[in-house]
This record gives structure tokens, C-alpha cells and sequence, in this order.
């Protein structure tokens, strides 16, 4: 395995690793098979131009850590890519805080790999990126997403009207948050 692609850790299932700009192809035909899926929710790049720009801000920007769940094989311990999970907006200095954002692949989705996933993605924000909290902001209507955030063990804490602009529209969210001594 490359250092690029390799894992930053491993479940029984899963591994989690680094967005490389060399995963456009495989990354962007999975958005496009998982349309269905993601809207109205979520809209990762479907084109591998829209995709360099994308990995190319989370590979270089220190304010944001992308992540591609890949479900292991036997080969090489990272296979197909099942999902990506993101930690934007990092603040460092007493704050130590970042968001969330994810979505699965269609071809994932209800398997119970985005959520060990997000286990390993919780243990590398709360050890080597040394975060005290992590925040998800959820659409009320999005149960999947809901549910992956608390099973993970996220409390919810509040309410946001009008909180982003998805798809044309201010939409409202659900505020969860898991802090590292929750864990």
C-alpha cells in the first residue's frame, strides 16, 4: 500500500484513510450510483473535476481532516470505498472543536460500516488530532443519519432553524455533539 492510501486505522470491517486525489474515479461513480440516497441531504462531487476541488481543500486546508471508509479485504486491509466522513471547521486553542459531515454509498448503506467507521474516525479526532468535541448538524427528517450519530453515542442539544443552505433553501437542524471525555 502507497502512504497515500494507507490506513490511519482498522476495524474488523473497516479502515479508515486519507482522501488522495487518485480516488476521483471510484469516489464520484459511487456519488453517482448513491443519488438516490443522499438527496435531498447531501451532494458530494459527481464529476472528478468537482472532486479534485473537494479533496484538494480537505488534503490541504489544516482547518479540515477527510476520511474514506473503506471496508477491508483480505488483499491489502482498505477495499472498496463505503463512505467518507469530514471534521470541518477545526478550531484549535482552548476551543479543540470541529463538524462533522458524511454520507454512505449506496452500496454500504445499512450495513453497519459508516458506524464503525465513525468509531475509528472518533478515536483519531480525540487522540492524534487531540479535538475535545465534535458536532454533527443533522436535518430533523435524515433517520439514518440521526440514528448514526446516536448510536455513536452524540447527545442532542439543541435546535437550529434555518441553519444552512442545502439545495436551494435555508434548512433547519438538529445540533449533536460528543465531547472526548464522553467516550
Amino acid at each position: 500500500m502507497s502512504d497515500d492510501t494507507r490506513s490511519l486505522a482498522e476495524g474488523p470491517r473497516t479502515a479508515i484513510r486519507p482522501f488522495t486525489l487518485d480516488d476521483a474515479e471510484e469516489f464520484t461513480a459511487r456519488v453517482r450510483e448513491s443519488a438516490a440516497l443522499h438527496r435531498p441531504w447531501l451532494f458530494p462531487p459527481a464529476t472528478p473535476e468537482k472532486y479534485t476541488a473537494y479533496a484538494g481543500a480537505l488534503i490541504e486546508d489544516p482547518t479540515k481532516a477527510g476520511f474514506l471508509v473503506c471496508e477491508r479485504d483480505a488483499a491489502d486491509g482498505a477495499g472498496a470505498i463505503a463512505g467518507f466522513i469530514n471534521i470541518n471547521n477545526i478550531v484549535a486553542g482552548a476551543f479543540r472543536c470541529g463538524a462533522l459531515g458524511y454520507g454512505a454509498f449506496a452500496h454500504a448503506a445499512g450495513r453497519g460500516l459508516m458506524g464503525e467507521g465513525l468509531e475509528l474516525v472518533l478515536d483519531h479526532a480525540f487522540g492524534p488530532l487531540a479535538l475535545h468535541r465534535l458536532e454533527a448538524n443533522v436535518q430533523p427528517d435524515n433517520a439514518g443519519s440521526i440514528g448514526l450519530v446516536r448510536r455513536a453515542g452524540f447527545r442532542l442539544e439543541g435546535f437550529s432553524p434555518d441553519f444552512l443552505y442545502i439545495d436551494g433553501a435555508w434548512r433547519d437542524h438538529e445540533r449533536w455533539a460528543i465531547t472526548a471525555d464522553m467516550r
